[in-house]
């Protein structure tokens, strides 16, 4: 962990961003200032400002302001989780939200909006719908029940209530494993798992309800069901303002619905991108540990996000409060903050082109043990197993002549630890340390310590020929 979480006196700190979390609760409210311009100038621009501030305002601002490492100390967590202030800025996201859903199918059924803004209005309000989410996953991971029934009401607007069931006791329990339909794996683009992921966390959460219910003596058509509650609060609501606006406001709600849960998946798939629990001899998973999430310290997006980014120790401690979550320097660290990397998700070749490298780079080369999308598996394998790293990034690209050359000439070089004599050898590699046999020396690691002595680096060694004419 960061050293900023050594404990101190809870006199002696204090949160330096208590009152810029209000940043969330105001995104809403900035999505209904951009309706209400809409309206009053009809300038179809101000329709599209909640994609101009996901896509546009925030990753901008991620980029001039920066990361912030600092962890709260364990000794002021206490305070900080029973501090109502951060409870009533999360609650105050969810009057705003459904101010905008309900202003927004207003004005699709009596705005005579165009063509042009008609699409705006749907990204808009599936923006800050889609975000909502995040607030039901801060809510529903707590164990009072006001925030619990909270959870459900917030993701009524994006018809995404079995998320309260299978993100809790179904993500958190397969994270980063191929049962987990919201990890993504290596090689697979994020327009393959938007499909496998709404599928299968869908099914997920009705058998994680079918299961709880029957031990309960109870059927899977209970009202105690806790995905049907969630279901029936969005038919109610989009029932009642279809009701109200007529059939025009129906479809305007489905498709912001479906775009909002959109951006929870693509969240989800940047997230756990390539990474797994390796099995243990008893054939079960490891527990989740913070190199299983990837995270980042972008202060902007995770002050809009309740610090979803510090990922890894939300995983760890899931009822942990947004306020109180850490840093860990053992996390794999986006290059950038999550509203940035939602873009490169959606161009596929250019997210292959800056994750894949960093899945290597994770798993020292050994792509074995990373999460491979299974129809690519053997060309991943092929393609960068062994390849030349460099703080993530390939130091030849696939293909290249350079790359092809070194392919074709058999591993024989061998070199040797100027300290204890060690000996690395091409074509023995040293598995233990996830250089499988054919890793060529040149795609070892500048920073590789010894693996017997673990004081000279790969710059100490020196080719087997040269130590014997040196000694």
């Amino acid at each position: 962990m960061n050293s900023s979480s050594v404990a101190a006196p809870v006199a002696a700190w204090t949160d330096g961003k208590r009152y810029l979390w209000i940043l969330s609760p105001l995104l809403p409210l900035l999505a209904l200032l951009g309706l209400g311009l809409f309206h009053s100038t009809g300038l179809g621009l101000f329709a599209w400002s909640g994609p101009i501030i996901l896509y546009g305002f925030i990753p901008l601002l991620d980029w001039l302001i920066g990361v912030d490492r600092n962890n709260p100390p364990e000794s002021a967590v206490a305070a900080l989780e029973s501090d109502l202030y951060y409870r009533v800025v999360v609650y105050c996201y969810i009057p705003a939200q459904y101010a905008l859903t309900i202003y927004g199918a207003w004005l699709v059924a009596y705005g005579n909006v165009s063509v042009w803004a008609l699409p705006g209005l749907v990204f808009t309000v599936g923006t800050i719908n889609g975000i909502a989410i995040n607030t039901a996953h801060e809510l529903g991971h707590k164990k009072g029940e006001l925030e619990r029934w909270l959870a459900k009401i917030t993701l009524a607007p994006v018809a995404y209530g079995h998320f309260y069931v299978e993100h809790t006791r179904g993500h958190h329990k397969n994270v980063a494993t191929p049962d987990d339909p919201a990890s993504s794996r290596m090689g697979e683009s994020f327009y393959a798992f938007l499909p496998r992921t709404m599928i299968g966390s869908l099914a997920s959460a009705w058998n994680i309800e079918k299961e709880r219910l029957a031990r309960s003596g109870k059927g899977q058509w209970s009202p105690d069901n806790d995905n049907l509650q969630a279901w029936a609060m969005t038919v109610l609501l989009f029932g009642g303002l279809t009701a109200w606006l007529g059939w025009a406001a129906l479809p305007f709600l489905l498709l912001q619905a479906f775009y909002g849960a959109s951006l929870l998946e693509v969240v989800n798939y940047l997230e756990h991108y390539g990474l797994l629990r390796q099995k243990g001899a008893d054939g079960r998973y490891e527990r989740c540990a913070p190199e299983h999430s990837w995270n980042s310290n972008h202060i902007v997006t995770n002050l809009f996000l309740y610090q979803l980014q510090r990922h890894s120790d939300h995983h760890a401690n899931p009822t942990r409060r947004f306020q109180a979550l850490r840093h860990f320097d053992s996390s794999p660290q986006l290059p950038s903050g999550y509203a940035s990397m939602i873009l490169l998700a959606y161009v596929t070749p250019l997210w292959y082109r800056q994750m894949d490298p960093l899945v290597a780079k994770h798993y020292k080369g050994d792509l074995s043990k990373a999460n491979l999308y299974p129809p690519r598996r053997a060309e991943l394998l092929a393609r960068w197993n062994n390849r030349p790293l460099d703080d993530g990034k390939p130091v030849l690209f696939p293909g290249s002549q350079a790359a092809a050359e070194a392919s074709t000439t058999a591993p024989t070089a061998r070199y040797q630890c100027t300290d204890c004599g060690y000996i690395y050898d091409e074509s023995t590699g040293c598995p233990h340390e996830g250089f499988p046999p054919g890793t060529r020396w040149s795609q070892i690691p500048a920073a590789w310590p010894c693996p017997d002595c673990a004081v000279r680096e790969k710059p100490d060694f020196v080719p087997v020929e040269q130590a014997k004419a040196e000694a």
